[in-house]
């Protein structure tokens, strides 16, 4: 008979054995299939991650106004818009200001998503928009988008399902303005700058120790039930079977849990697919359609699964001998040896230590150079927890009856308990490394922004307003719940044909946020700052003449304040002082004038500039002042004063990487809890006899208890030390200043949140088969 047909005789005996193996190997198939289909849910959903990605990514784009020429003349298929976005209780809402230049008659292609332009004061919102808008948490927002709901835009229009998203009609926008533009089409990629190493680093790394775990976990899922398995070839052997059959009658066995894996996972990765659209991690949300998995990588999980059973279950079987009259494991006379274990652990170093000296470069060999060494490591890492866990065990002696129970279970195969939890090993090692390379960048990508949130939380600026506007802007400010002060100062430019002076007008309080101020009373006048080098820039002198940008003509009378036209001589009583950094974190100089000294209607093109100071214990009185805001126009920016800024692109791979690792965490619990009953499964005889014998249950629940404890515990040691290591090599790659020592407390949190998980769960397994009846046989 030839190979191939000898393959495919004992795989189909395996197959059998699975199916048709009683209930024994009904429920060890079963539990296989569980444990390898949670595992292939999961690669699935990582295989949807870029066809994700791009989705929202081709949709945001299809909606930007393509705005290739500003100077666009208006026609019956043009449109001008203005941005409308927004923020709400930390959330952003983005829009748009819609004004086709033809009206009800105009042929433009309204955006993606709307089959019509909403009119003057009629909006179209996303679906997730307008149940905010009709819930009680967003009364402030309906306050503020008070427009006539027309219309709900389709999900070719929305980057994913819960996206806050609006178009809102007007006929106010003109041409003259500064903002805004006109279009004709949409659809405009929106390019972005390359990430930098650090991040690109992170993302790769993020990558990595997501992954492994589920790999980990397929690998030790199919080796479920090996004792019963054994046993049952030893009974194949005395039929007649050779050695090489029976071990291909395993991985036919194996072969067939993992089939049956694979399609259970795709049926699962189904059912969360269609349930996508209602599920939302850290504000990611997805329609179905667009959680597809590249074909490649589905095609390798579909095959490569299988395949992995196959060569696990061989390779589980390289030191068990199978006799006809039972199975002698070598390894029980010989212990496990350390050396092949750390190499790849050291290769992995080696691979990495160059780019501590330099990693500039963003090339796609060297990144594969850095996530093959952060492999070895990890893999490294897992392989070592077999000899700490059998070298640990066989050290302990004595203690309760529960923990004598529990070393002397590990001490007789740690194996199996050790391969459940290295699933574990790898993620909190990957997660530690992973947290201090996180923080590092973040603390890299942190930038100071020199305001001072102390002094002022919010600021209010508005374009083009007049005096009267700014004022009432600024008492409307005060004026809100929760606002406790609110500084107004009107700003703009005295200007020649080669430089300008900066003027400021506000009150003495205001004044003294911006200029050092020792008295000050209306009708004073300060000079803070030097003139420019290059002459751009000027600050006149106290008693100098300067012309006012309503009359340029070097003859003009010098005429009093107030008076329009000419000029203005700064008061021989200006004070000389030094700029202050304000509460926003700007620096300002030129003219500073108290009302009295200078009339404000003198400014050319004035801005309006208000500081809110705010009672922090009111969660809700940022969005008053913004529903104020938003009443004054378009041209009014409502500003919440920070200490320091953070990149959006840190912000998206730490939301990234906290959805993948919840993903990650449940499916190690899960996988301990299958390993754990299976377990418990080889051994219902035994617990039988304890029973038997006057056991009681509480104690072998802790016997239970600490066979999950011991090997994670000691998991977790390896874990901390390896991620920890690892970490500062990371950061040390990308030239971040090691910190963050004690990012592994936080695993070991979980860690022990994962001994309890695991305990209760295999608890009721436990109270099932410490029955009397578990002494029969067959």
């Amino acid at each position: 008979m030839s190979a191939f047909a000898s393959w495919r005789r004992d795989l189909g005996i395996g197959v059998r054995f699975a199916l048709a193996g009683g209930r024994s190997g009904a429920v060890r198939t079963v539990l296989t299939a569980v444990g390898v289909a949670l595992g292939v849910a999961v690669l699935l959903l990582a295989a949807s991650v870029p066809a994700f990605l791009q989705a929202r990514s081709d949709r945001e784009d299809a909606r930007q106004p393509h705005w290739a020429d500003v100077t666009m003349a208006a026609a019956s298929d043009t449109v001008r818009f203005d941005t409308a976005s927004t923020e709400y209780r930390g959330d952003h809402i983005g829009g748009l200001w819609l004004q086709p230049d033809a009206g009800a008659r105009t042929t433009a292609e309204p955006p993606p998503g709307v089959d019509a332009f909403p009119g003057p004061g009629e909006m179209v919102v996303s679906p997730a928009l307008g149940r905010l808008l009709d819930s009680d948490e967003g009364a402030l927002l309906a306050e503020r988008l008070d427009a006539t709901r027309v219309g709900t835009i389709a999900p070719d229009g929305l980057s994913g399902p819960d996206e806050l998203f609006y178009y809102i009609g007007t006929d106010t926008l003109a041409d003259d303005e500064e903002f805004g533009g006109r279009v004709r089409d949409w659809g405009m990629s929106i390019s972005s700058d390359p990430l930098g190493p650090e991040l690109t680093l992170l993302i790769v790394i993020g990558c990595i120790v997501l992954l492994m775990p589920v790999a980990v976990f397929v690998a030790t899922a199919v080796r479920i039930g090996g004792e019963r398995r054994d046993r049952r070839l030893a009974a194949l052997r005395l039929l007649g079977a050779d050695a090489a059959m029976a071990r291909r009658t395993a991985a036919g066995e194996a072969l067939t849990g993992a089939v049956l894996g694979v399609l259970l996972g795709a049926a699962l990765f189904l059912v969360a697919r269609s349930r996508a659209e209602s599920v939302s991690l850290r504000g990611y949300t997805s329609y179905s359609a667009d959680l597809t998995p590249d074909p490649l990588l589905a095609a390798i999980v579909a095959v490569g699964v299988p395949l992995t059973s196959v060569l696990v279950t061989l390779f589980a079987l390289r030191g068990v001998v199978i006799e006809p009259l039972g199975v002698v494991r070598q390894s029980g006379d010989r212990r496990l040896r350390l050396t092949w274990r750390v190499l790849p652990g050291v290769v992995g170093i080696a691979l990495l230590a160059p780019f501590v000296v330099s990693f500039e470069s963003t090339s796609a060999a060297t990144f594969v150079q850095a996530g093959s060494g952060v492999v070895l490591i990890l893999i490294s890492a897992t392989v070592v927890l077999p000899w700490l866990v059998e070298r640990v065990v066989g050290r302990l002696r004595g203690g309760p009856v529960p923990w004598q129970l529990a070393v002397r279970r590990l001490q007789l195969g740690s194996g199996p308990a050790a391969r459940a939890v290295s699933g574990i090993t790898v993620a909190v090692a990957g997660a530690t490394a992973l947290s201090m390379l996180l923080a590092g960048s973040e603390e890299d990508q942190t930038t100071a922004t020199g305001a001072d949130s102390s002094r002022a939380q919010i600021e209010v600026t508005a374009y083009g307003t007049s005096q009267e506007e700014g004022e009432r802007l600024a008492d409307d400010m005060a004026a809100q719940d929760g606002v406790t002060e609110a500084l107004f100062t009107l700003s703009g430019y005295f200007t020649t044909d080669t430089s300008y002076t900066e003027v400021r007008i506000a009150d003495c309080a205001t004044l003294a946020e911006m200029i050092r101020v020792d008295a000050c009373a209306d009708g004073d006048v300060f000079l803070a700052g030097t003139s420019g080098e290059d002459g751009s820039s000027y600050i006149p002198e106290p008693g100098e003449t300067v012309v006012l940008p309503e009359s340029s003509d070097e003859a003009a009378t010098p005429v009093a304040p107030g008076d329009e036209g000419g000029t203005w001589t700064v008061p021989a009583s200006a004070v000389i002082t030094e700029p202050r950094v304000d509460p926003a974190g700007s620096t300002y100089e030129g003219v500073f004038a108290t009302p009295a000294a200078l009339d404000r209607e003198l400014l050319d093109s004035p801005l309006t500039t208000v500081l809110v100071s705010v009672d922090a214990a009111d969660t809700d009185v940022l969005e008053r002042v913004r529903n104020v805001a938003w009443t004054y126009g378009r041209q009014v920016s409502t500003w919440q004063i920070q200490d320091t800024t953070q990149s959006e692109e840190i912000h998206s791979i730490r939301t990234g990487l906290l959805v993948g690792a919840t993903a990650v965490m449940v499916l190690i619990a899960a996988s301990m809890i299958v390993a754990t009953v299976e377990q418990l499964r080889e051994r219902k005889r035994l617990l039988s006899v304890l029973v038997a014998f006057g056991t009681r249950r509480s104690t072998l629940g802790l016997s239970v208890l600490w066979q999950s404890a011991v090997p994670v515990a000691l998991g977790l040691l390896v874990a901390s030390a390896v991620g920890t290591g690892l970490g500062a090599l990371l950061m040390g790659m990308v030239d971040l200043p090691v910190g963050n020592w004690f990012a592994f407390w936080p695993m070991l949190a979980m860690g022990a949140g994962m001994i309890a998980l695991v305990t209760l769960g295999s608890l009721p397994v436990l109270w099932r088969l410490m029955r009397p009846d578990g002494l029969r046989t067959e």
